[in-house]
């Protein structure tokens, strides 16, 4: 083995001067470009960085894009976008034009859109500033035009939500009173226009589900994410004259538009638009450092642009999987492979976002009846809420950030429970007098359950600490994932992370001592004969309801409590390992089952109903990877996926169902292509990766996000030092992949016609714990 790694390694070094170029080349074939005009938003294209998500198309001869950005939450805990911007040119090459294009140009970030009309030709750039909150459209003709450009707001006045409408905020099918999305305030500024949207004494989300909650008493150390928030921003049109405003319809929401026209006709034209958002009782404070980023970015535009395509390039060239080419007679391998590049981008269009990407929609939902022609709502709207985090589905968004390299984007999620923590401490200490930081499965932005799954009609003796609610109830370990996820940032790139122990920490206290406080509140014992944790009640994600001994929980708290003692030196005292060891020691064993006379994992011990349609007896695999190639046990895990029979009815490549990644950690090769490809394959939309709605919402953030790590997982899997290459991977598919592993360790590979052509592990060190698997 180690004289075949050597002689790869040879070859790689030969072959060096093909992978200099190869990514920056590769990702250019991945650029999607359309050649005729859009019908509608439906039929928009992703262009964003920094923390700011557009929609693009051109409709009629017009261009248009929605304005989306991290944490523009309202009072209701809606997540708004900032409104709708439109540019027309006259003459205009867009409309009956001799041609037309628009590309996203991935290894620019931006979209460019081109048009031409008898001798007019033309040219749109639209691009965000990664580092500064500043969206640009840069637009060059051949001809002299005049350029016309409007903002469009459809919170022009007060909106009162009514029925699924809610749904859009914490509200969702319980409001307790008349709920309205307030105005915005929009006004010209000489010939510019300044707009936001301020939250001010309004009853507020938060107010509402403190009081709910019973923790008034505790209101004045809550953290509160949404009070005195403002957002919005102002937008320079350089040469341009302010024309009043107009009234107008776009698919089912009247607007108010704030209108622009070039002053001249001119070979050029610039809109740049700034952005801003602060929680602030002063108005008047937002509006200096709206006003500071403007003066500071004055006559560096083309440095900020080389700047952020230099960034959109480095991005590029640190991870990438590319699957076959596109004139390989197999368009589906290709088009996986392509549409892993272009989901990835969406993801980074929020790199440094303040809060995490939502899995129901991200920053690029569009007017809510094209997912579902029910539902004529503005196109604020988006299914399962804006402040509302489901954690379930929040992780299938962030797990394949490790493997792709992109550790620091992980950080807005981090961040998001960091921020909670004090909540999720408090309200154990308020509810039931111990210890520990708990987050329930569906749980508000300020880290309170959201209201109407805590569920406003509930028996009045009931845990008031509890979610009254048949799916959620007794749910609180998918937060060890993020636990985990922290840990693996330690393991992957090296990074310091005491900022995360302490958060760690207290969510295994409560663990620790809310089963025993459960246990005590039943007899006289805390623990069972075998001195373990009674995990009851528990839950199997949301299907296995009222269990004991779930599995999900055992393998998440003996998984978490390893990699934590298994942090270096510094990080844990001699008194904190022994306590952890100690809890270690208490949980209970995972459960086994039979079917067919073949052994495999129980989803618990016992359980009263199943609710739901996951499969957490899989989980010991992923996330938990107690189970997989190369470890003890594999058999098992493989009857679990072949004969369970709850396994196998709730089998699915839809939404956030993770099949394919059970079947790549298990070395079912055949399974997870089958399972890739079918969740990989284009979007039933004109972008290929707006999935869904599937369960949730489109864009489907965790349908994307589970396809992900089901690649990678076919390609690289690794467990501690041990590096396990194709342990899934179809070897007719040709593959250039470049992925991260564990110990700041790098792998690229080209595979083709069935054989490796060229295998770089950086550093040279790791060889000798690479496997190959290709078979």
């Amino acid at each position: 083995m180690k004289n075949l790694l050597v002689s790869f390694y040879l070859v790689s070094i030969l072959l060096g001067i093909c992978f200099k170029n190869f990514a920056q080349t590769t990702i250019d074939d991945c650029n999607i470009t359309w050649t005729s005009q859009s019908k509608n938003s439906s039929e928009s294209m992703p262009c964003g960085g920094g923390d700011i998500g557009l929609n693009v198309w051109v409709e009629n001869g017009d261009l248009l894009f929605y304005i989306a950005r991290s944490g523009t939450f309202d009072h209701n805990n809606s997540l708004l976008k900032l409104g709708r911007m439109r540019v027309k040119l006259s003459p205009n090459p867009f409309e009956n034009g001799n041609s037309f294009s628009q590309t996203l140009v991935l290894k620019d970030g931006n979209v460019v859109i081109k048009g031409k009309k008898g001798k007019l030709e033309s040219a749109i750039k639209i691009w965000v500033d990664v580092f500064h909150p500043i969206i640009h459209v840069d637009i060059q003709s051949n001809q002299k035009t005049q350029m016309v450009v409007a903002y469009e707001s459809w919170r022009q006045e007060d909106r009162i939500l009514k029925g699924k409408e809610n749904n859009q905020n914490s509200y969702k099918w319980a409001p307790q009173s008349i709920i309205k999305t307030l105005k915005d305030n929009v006004s010209f500024e000489d010939n510019n226009l300044l707009f936001y949207h301020q939250n001010q004494n309004e009853l507020s989300a938060f107010d509402v589900t403190v009081k709910q909650q019973g923790l008034d008493s505790l209101k004045r150390f809550l953290y509160n994410p949404i009070k005195d928030l403002t957002f919005g921003g102002f937008i320079e049109a350089r040469n341009c004259n302010a024309i009043g405003t107009t009234l107008g319809k776009y698919q089912d929401t009247d607007f108010k538009a704030w209108n622009f026209q070039s002053k001249n006709k001119s070979n050029s034209h610039e809109v740049n638009i700034y952005l801003h958002t602060e929680q602030s009782e002063k108005l008047g404070n937002w509006q200096n450092e709206l006003i500071k980023l403007m003066f500071e970015n004055q006559g560096i535009i083309k440095i900020n642009q080389k700047n952020t395509e230099n960034w959109w390039q480095n991005f590029w060239n640190q991870s990438y999987i590319f699957i076959n080419n596109e004139s390989a007679k197999d368009k589906s391998t290709w088009e996986i492979g392509r549409n892993y590049q272009s989901f990835r981008y969406q993801l980074a269009c929020n790199y440094f976002g303040k809060y995490p990407t939502k899995f129901n929609g991200g920053l690029f939902t569009v007017d809510p009846s094209h997912t579902d022609s029910t539902l004529k709502f503005t196109p604020d709207f988006r299914n399962w809420g804006g402040g509302t985090h489901t954690a379930q589905n929040q992780r299938l968004v962030y797990w394949g950030m490790l493997k792709s390299g992109d550790v620091a984007m992980m950080k807005p999620q981090f961040d998001f429970y960091l921020n909670i923590l004090k909540n999720a401490e408090l309200r154990t200490e308020f509810y039931w007098k111990h210890k520990g930081a708990s987050f329930t499965e569906q749980l508000e932005n300020f880290g309170l359950p959201n209201p109407a799954e805590y569920n406003w009609k509930r028996p009045k003796d009931y845990d008031k600490g509890m979610e009254y609610n048949a799916w959620l109830e007794y749910e609180w370990d998918t937060v060890l994932e993020f636990c985990l996820m922290m840990l693996e940032t330690e393991r992957y790139e090296a990074k310091n992370i005491n900022e995360y122990v302490p958060f760690i920490e207290s969510c295994l206290t409560f663990f620790d001592e809310h089963y025993q406080y459960l246990a005590r509140n039943r007899g006289s014992k805390a623990l069972d004969g075998e001195k373990h944790l009674i995990l009851y009640p528990s839950s199997g994600a949301e299907t296995y309801k009222m269990a004991y001994n779930s599995t999900s929980t055992i393998a998440a708290l003996k998984t978490v409590l390893s990699r934590l003692l298994a942090l270096p030196k510094g990080y844990l005292s001699q008194e904190k390992r022994e306590h952890w060891e100690a809890m270690l020691q208490r949980i209970p064993s995972i459960n086994f089952r039979t079917f067919e006379g073949k052994t495999t994992i129980s989803p618990a011990k016992h359980w009263e109903r199943i609710n739901n349609s996951e499969c957490p007896q899989l989980y010991p695999v992923f996330p938990w990877g107690m189970y997989g190639i190369g470890k003890a046990g594999l058999d098992t895990a493989i009857n679990t996926y072949l004969y369970d029979v709850d396994a196998q009815k709730f089998r699915s490549h839809i939404g956030w169902k993770q099949d394919n990644i059970f079947a790549a950690r298990l070395g079912l090769t055949a399974e997870a292509s089958r399972l890739t490809l079918l969740k990989l394959q284009n979007a039933p939309r004109r972008f290929p990766t707006f999935w869904g709605p599937g369960y949730d919402w489109t864009p489907d953030h965790n349908w994307g996000g589970s396809g992900m790590i089901g690649l990678q997982e076919m390609l690289l899997q690794t467990d501690d030092k041990k590096i396990y290459l194709f342990p899934a991977w179809d070897k007719r598919w040709d593959v250039h992949f470049k992925l991260h592993a564990p110990y700041q360790t790098t792998i690229e590979a080209v595979l083709k016609n069935g054989k490796i052509e060229s295998l770089i592990i950086t550093p040279e060190s790791r060889q000798k714990d690479v496997v190959l698997m290709l078979r």
